[in-house]
């Protein structure tokens, strides 16, 4: 069975067949999606998803919003996991991080914004016993700063996952000498993507995930040009397109497809300790398999 860690079911590029996606990504074997939420106003969509698909979500504020958001989104979250605290689909705080890439979030005010809600965010997921879904963008040591004085003043973050890593390898192993794993999908299968795969190559196979980021990141095979999209194409990801993502951190590794199959969902289930219900409901339902096959130690 393989498992998005990171896939945006919920977004409007979905609307008008989400049903089909859905059914697409169980017949490619993908038996559990996580969807993260991005702003208060996707909370419920996050939740309805999950519940649809009978795979997970989590709950938080993407940086790319905090300036969109309402000036009580914080609270917002505050409350929705509360009330969701005891719901076994709900794995994680997320996704929530930094972004100091995109040109109209870079001056001081909107850096300072993003902080303080990634460090509040950090303080929730403690609070609930939750790990997170990180979203990293030039940000890594910024990130990394934060999680320490978490666990520097006793509030220890229960670490997740930092989704679509793209950073050092010293930086890769500050994250998983954290209890981090890094989340790897479309941006991996480009052969110029040469950082990439050398992370995916050369990490300890007990850090990496995999994940689509559906609709964003497609892989190479569903790249559009520049001229192409002018002329209205599009190259919408999927979760169906995950096993096929996944030959490419078959190959960096010398893994069989079954190997990465075993250890990414190992991984997965270890980064977010929730699934494993999900999984053994799953199986009792007999909607995904249980078994998780032994592979030796790469």
């Amino acid at each position: 069975m393989w498992i998005d860690t990171h896939c945006h079911l919920d977004a409007p590029e979905f609307d008008a067949d989400r049903a089909q996606v859905m059914a697409r990504a169980r017949d490619a074997g993908v038996g559990l999606m996580v969807i993260p939420a991005v702003s208060p106003a996707t909370f419920s969509t996050s939740r309805n998803a999950a519940q649809a698909c009978q795979g997970a979500y989590a709950l938080g504020i993407h940086p790319l919003y905090v300036k969109a958001v309402p000036h009580d989104a914080l609270q917002q979250l505050a409350q929705a996991l509360a009330q969701s605290a005891h719901d076994p689909r709900l794995v994680a705080v997320g996704e929530i991080g930094l972004d100091w890439f995109v040109p109209e979030l870079q001056d001081e005010a909107s850096r300072a914004l993003q902080e303080t809600f990634y460090a509040e965010q950090l303080k929730l997921a403690a609070r609930y016993g939750l790990p997170v879904i990180v979203h990293v963008r030039r940000s890594a040591d910024v990130l990394l700063k934060h999680l320490r004085r978490c666990r520097d003043v006793g509030q220890p973050v229960a670490g997740g996952i930092v989704h679509a890593f793209n950073g050092s390898h010293q930086q890769a192993l500050a994250f998983i000498e954290l209890g981090f794993k890094l989340g790897f999908g479309g941006a991996m299968t480009y052969d110029r993507a040469l950082q990439i795969r050398r992370l995916a190559a050369d990490l300890p196979a007990e850090a990496l995930v995999l994940e689509t980021d559906a609709p964003d990141i497609p892989p190479h095979w569903l790249y559009k040009t520049a001229e192409q999209r002018a002329q209205g194409e599009r190259s919408r990801n999927e979760p169906a397109e995950l096993p096929r993502i996944a030959q490419t951190l078959a190959q960096v590794r010398g893994w069989t497809p079954a190997e990465v199959e075993a250890q990414t969902q190992r991984n997965a289930l270890a980064a977010l300790p929730r699934l494993t219900s999900l999984v053994a409901e799953g199986a009792a339902q007999g909607l995904i398999g249980s078994d998780i096959p032994s592979m030796g130690k790469t």
